[in-house]
Formats: C-alpha cells, sequence, structure tokens
C-alpha cells in the first residue's frame, strides 16, 4: 500500500472534530442563567481533559456582563465531561474572568475557599416540570388544580406520577457524562421531581450541579416543557416550594466524635442568617414560611432529624457518634451552588 495512502487512513481514524460546549453563568440579576456555545476543533487522540483546550472569549455586552465598547469576557474551563448527547461532544464548565485574568463579579465560583476539597457537598435539587403550553407543572388541568398533594411524593403510576420520561433519562445522561449522580425522586407536589448529587470538593460540587441542569434544560427541548427552578411557584397556595438542600461537611465534622462541636458550628450560623439568605435563593421568602417543611426565614434553628429547623442534624451522624454531616435546608431550587457553598465554608471556618 501506498505510504502517502497509509498517512491520509491514519489521519482519518486518529484526527477527529471535537464539539466542545462551553458553559457558563450569565451577569443577570438576582437569577442567574446557563449560557453556552459551541466550539469545533480538530484533535488527535483527544481525552477528554482541561489541559486538551484553551480558553475562550464571548460578548458579555449580551449577557449583562460588560459594555459594548470592551465586550470581551474570557471563558476559563475548569471542568470537562463527555457529553452523552453528542458524537466526539464534550460539556465544558467555565468560569467568567475580566480580559487581565481577574474574575468576574458574577463568578461566584472564584469565590469559594476550598482548594483543598476538604469540604463535601451533596446537593437535592428540587424543580418543577412545566408544559409550554399550559404553563403549568404536569398533571395541573387548565383553569383548576388537581388532587391535593399527599399521594405524589415517591409515587407510582398514571394517575400522580407525571414526568417519569423525561426524569428518567435525565439521569441516564447525568450517570454517562460523567457525573456523580446519587438518585431521583418525585416530590411532594404534582409535577416536582428531584435529583441529588454528590462530590468531594465543592468547587466539583458547584460544576456538577450547573452542568446536571444544563442536561436538563437541555432535554425539555425535545418534550415540549421546560423546567421551574423558583422556589414557590404556585405561590401562596398549599402546595411546597422547592428547595435545594445543601448537605454539607469537612474533616472536622467527620471525625471529631463531639455534640459540643456540631452545637458550636451550628451557633455560628445563627448570627449570619442574613448572609445566607442573601446568597440562597431569590424569592426564597415565599418558600420558608414555617410550613411545608421549611423554618421561617425570619428565624433560625437547628434539630436532631427535624425537617422544619433551618439546619438539620441527620440520624445518621448521631447514630456514627458525631460523626457525619449537617444538612442546610434553607436554599432555594434557584441558589447557586457555588455561593451556597462558598457562604457556608465562611461560617463553619469561623466557628473552628
Amino acid at each position: 500500500m501506498h505510504q502517502n495512502f497509509k498517512k491520509l487512513i491514519y489521519i482519518f481514524y486518529i484526527m477527529a472534530k471535537i464539539k466542545l460546549e462551553y458553559l457558563w453563568l450569565d451577569g443577570y440579576e438576582p437569577t442567574q442563567n446557563l449560557r453556552s456555545k459551541t466550539k469545533v476543533e480538530e484533535h488527535e487522540n483527544f481525552q477528554g481533559t482541561l489541559a486538551e483546550i484553551g480558553n475562550w472569549s464571548f460578548d458579555g455586552s449580551s449577557t449583562k456582563q460588560a459594555e459594548g465598547g470592551s465586550s470581551d469576557c474570557l471563558l476559563v474551563p475548569v471542568a470537562i465531561y463527555p457529553d452523552p448527547t453528542r458524537i466526539n461532544g464534550y460539556l465544558v464548565m467555565s468560569e467568567v474572568m475580566f480580559a487581565d485574568g481577574a474574575p468576574h463579579p458574577s463568578n461566584g465560583r472564584a469565590t469559594i475557599d476550598d482548594d483543598n476539597d476538604d469540604f463535601w457537598f451533596g446537593f437535592e435539587q428540587e424543580y418543577f416540570i412545566m408544559d409550554t403550553k399550559t404553563l403549568l407543572p404536569l398533571g395541573f388541568p387548565v383553569g383548576g388544580y388537581p388532587a391535593p398533594q399527599g399521594m405524589y411524593y415517591c409515587s407510582v403510576g398514571g394517575k400522580n406520577t407525571h414526568g417519569r420520561k423525561l426524569v428518567e433519562e435525565h439521569a441516564d445522561l447525568c450517570i454517562a457524562a460523567g457525573l456523580n449522580f446519587e438518585g431521583i425522586n418525585q416530590e411532594v407536589a404534582c409535577g416536582q421531581w428531584e435529583f441529588q448529587l454528590f462530590a468531594k470538593g465543592a468547587k466539583k460540587a458547584g460544576d456538577e450541579i450547573w452542568v446536571a441542569r444544563y442536561l436538563l434544560d437541555r432535554l425539555t427541548e425535545k418534550y415540549g416543557y421546560y423546567i421551574e427552578y423558583h422556589p414557590k411557584p404556585l405561590g401562596d397556595t398549599d402546595w411546597n416550594g422547592s428547595g435545594m438542600h445543601a448537605n454539607f461537611s469537612n474533616e472536622v465534622l467527620r471525625t471529631c466524635g463531639d455534640k459540643a462541636v456540631y452545637d458550636k458550628i451550628c451557633e455560628a450560623f445563627r448570627p449570619v442568617v442574613e448572609e445566607h439568605i442573601a446568597v440562597y435563593g431569590a424569592y426564597n421568602e415565599q418558600r420558608l414560611t414555617g410550613k411545608h417543611e421549611t423554618a421561617s426565614i425570619h428565624d433560625f434553628s437547628y434539630g436532631v432529624s427535624d425537617r422544619g429547623a433551618s439546619i438539620r442534624i441527620p440520624l445518621y451522624t448521631v447514630q456514627h457518634g458525631w460523626k457525619g454531616y449537617l444538612e442546610d435546608r434553607r436554599p432555594a431550587s434557584n441558589g447557586d451552588p457555588y455561593k451556597i457553598a462558598a457562604r457556608i465554608i465562611k461560617t463553619v471556618k469561623s466557628a473552628l
């Protein structure tokens, strides 16, 4: 076989067009949105690592992150995952930086003080699946309400369960992307679901929540649905809101074996309630009413196995001799996991 022909065959099989979907958070307030765009690059023997890809830029004037006269913002990759919906595709979670490399004010990830990954986070992301035609949660009839909540939580069967096909497909996508996806369940309200993710390292936990949200939002495009992350989308009614409970630990919480240490850390949250609520998601006051398994936004409490407390001390922690984790039940479903983790870490460190 001619050597040049062999070379062409080698190039055909070894060189490949790689689709890199860069993801970032925009500058909208009070709730940031995911943005994304695709870069197609030719790579030889691409291994899917950050070292193989570079920074990119975008028009910050279109995302409320820059002025038109100086609109370029940098996208700096921080995590990369296989894109299970594309051939030779990858999802690239990115931080937004100024042209000089300084973090943009919208960049919550840059505020996390956990470079040694001492903090572990497990987020429980609740959300409503909405019909684009009715603008109502799945299972809600136009002009009325379905049966009262009670039978929807962890239900099975077409009468009370709505949206399972999308939810199951989303779980498969997250697992195929390499996320540390831990579970799904239908929640208390009709059309409401939850997924759980866990990561060792606060930044990684935030990366994976945002990538999971991206996969969920993109998946709705083919179903005629959209995802509602508002913490109280059904308003002042007797329907549950949506949260994003933050389960967290560090080496001290995992190993101390001392109730007094847990009490000290929990008490450190009491004087900084406003600072936490400020980054726990917009419109959270509509959800944190003291009803529907929430503590009032005006109070602070903690207790063992208390789902009506601000911070729940899990029974697991007590049964394991005060070695475990804590659950902050206040974060809203639309909160930024980066900012939530950063504030929790700051408070815990202040107590130690």
